[in-house]
């Protein structure tokens, strides 16, 4: 039996990078899961994977800018697989790599738009369901950046991921005694698309290397082994935290 057996997950961000390994690693662990992103070829590429493997899942592509979409990836888990028990909220945006001045009103409330409001419509509709289930988890992805260290020209990012953690602990106060627990993932530099996107010369790959202790990134993978402890009840006495998955990051001086 695996650690989330018998339980049902939403997975945003699903088609590439920490949402497509998490997705993966849940279904491996027993959950059904609903796959949401905007790509739909690379959620169905997944879901023939899992169900390849003996899982299943669900498709939805949509933008986490819509509470529609938010509002149907509830519908699909329920009308699916009956319910709802798990939601790793990870889906999220750069923004304007930009020196502030240069950064456009619209960009920025882009950003704040998918990285911060698509996350509270996400648990505006998961909440619900998972309210009737008589328990849940929800997980947002956040980050460092903003939190623990800065880097410069990301201003966007770090405010609205910051803004994650805030929402992160008042949701977890609000429903801390109808048994839902509330927590947001803090990934330091990871090998994903995103991470590439910042990273994106040998010289600025090895200078994300040397801020972590540990002298490397994570793979997508290890990020999603921290999501899965979030997720389960390996971690059911924890709320409200910002969890740190950095490699040292956030400690790191040398």
């Amino acid at each position: 039996m695996g650690s989330l057996s018998n339980r049902v997950a939403i997975v945003t961000g699903a088609s590439s990078g920490i949402g497509r390994a998490t997705a993966r690693l849940f279904a491996r662990e027993g959950a059904q899961v609903v796959l949401g992103a905007r790509g739909r070829q690379g959620l169905e590429h997944l879901a023939r994977e899992i169900e390849g493997n003996g899982g299943s899942a669900a498709v939805l592509a949509g933008d986490v800018q819509d509470e529609g979409f938010a509002r149907a990836l509830v519908e699909t888990a329920v009308g699916r697989f009956g319910g709802l028990d798990v939601a790793f909220n990870n889906a999220g945006t750069l923004g304007p790599m930009l020196a502030t001045p240069e950064v456009s009103s619209a960009d920025w409330e882009e950003t704040l738009r998918i990285n911060l409001t698509g996350a509270f419509l996400a648990a505006k509709h998961q909440l619900p369901a998972m309210l009737a289930r008589g328990r849940g988890s929800l997980v947002f992805t956040s980050t460092f950046v903003g939190y623990t260290a800065c880097l410069p020209q990301m201003a966007a990012y770090a405010a609205s991921k910051s803004g994650l953690i805030g929402l992160t602990q008042a949701l977890a106060v609000e429903f801390a005694t109808r048994n839902i627990r509330v927590n947001a993932l803090l990934p330091g530099g990871v090998d994903t698309p995103m991470g590439r996107a910042v990273a994106n010369t040998p010289e600025a790959v090895a200078f994300v290397r040397s801020l972590h202790a540990m002298k490397r990134i994570a793979t997508p993978e290890e990020i999603a082994h921290s999501a899965l402890y979030l997720a389960s009840d390996a971690s059911s006495f924890t709320t409200g935290t910002a969890l740190l998955a950095d490699g040292g990051l956030s400690i790191n001086r040398v």
